[in-house]
């Protein structure tokens, strides 16, 4: 049984790896989130419901950044600060669907504030997956003329 489950990890520890740091990333965002909804922003209010997002979502991309570069994906990249900036791209598209998200589900259909959080958080790591994989630490080969 233990050799089955090394061997399943073995085949799938990116995604694997990618699924523990993104329950780390989100519960870093989801911290702030809910510290700010509770103690600070009123989610009643649109501009306060997407000053939290905005909040929170820069700490997880910065934890994010980290863990994904060295647990999940093994970048080798020298250019961090040109590997960051992808990064941190790709999550601008995220930010922005997750303040939409949340003013859809929040604002305008009256959703529970938590039901709405979840429901983000499930479509916005999906996508940062796509993201990372293909257009942040893709491992393309430079092949070489002869």
């Amino acid at each position: 049984m233990i050799k089955k489950c090394i061997n399943f990890y073995k085949k799938y520890e990116e995604i694997i790896n990618y699924l523990i740091a993104g329950v780390l990333s989100t519960v870093v965002g989801w911290t702030v989130k809910f510290f700010l909804a509770a103690v600070i922003l009123d989610v009643d209010i649109p501009w306060h419901n997407m000053m939290q997002s905005f909040l929170s979502w820069t700490a997880s991309v910065i934890f994010s950044y980290f863990i994904n570069r060295k647990f999940v994906f093994k970048s080798i990249e020298t250019d961090q600060v040109k590997e960051a900036f992808k990064f941190t791209t790709s999550r601008l598209s995220t930010l922005v669907l997750d303040m939409l998200v949340m003013v859809v589900m929040v604002n305008i259909m009256g959703l529970n504030f938590t039901f709405s959080v979840m429901s983000s958080a499930v479509i916005v790591i999906i996508i940062n997956y796509i993201l990372s994989k293909l257009f942040v630490f893709n491992k393309k080969k430079h092949v070489v003329s002869e």
